[in-house]
């Protein structure tokens, strides 16, 4: 899906790591929540309350999932899931635009 229609964009910007990795929060009519965000070259950790999809639109970064000792290789175009109340680390290597889905 390449646009969302019907939706409500929280204005203010989610800001993590100094400017790292900047997100706009979207809320759909169900009170579903997604968000769009970039990402600069870095190393980021992030926790999760919610499981969630991630979803790689464009870029490249290695990924670390909770549990996992092995880093992933993951570009443009793929996705991953994350389950609740865990952490995972991205190693970003270009410039990454992303889309966060929120389940649950």
């Amino acid at each position: 899906m390449s646009e969302f229609t019907n939706v409500t964009i929280v204005r203010e910007a989610n800001v993590y790591f100094n400017g790292g990795v900047v997100s706009r929060t979207v809320i759909f009519p169900d009170g579903t929540k997604k968000t769009l965000g970039f990402m600069q070259p870095g190393e980021y950790t992030f926790n999760t309350g919610a499981p969630e999809i991630m979803e790689i639109l464009s870029g490249e970064l290695d990924l670390k999932l909770p549990g996992s000792e092995l880093w992933d290789r993951i570009g443009g175009g793929e996705s991953f899931d994350v389950p609740a109340n865990s952490a995972f680390t991205m190693r970003v290597h270009a410039l990454t635009d992303y889309c966060c889905s929120f389940v649950g």
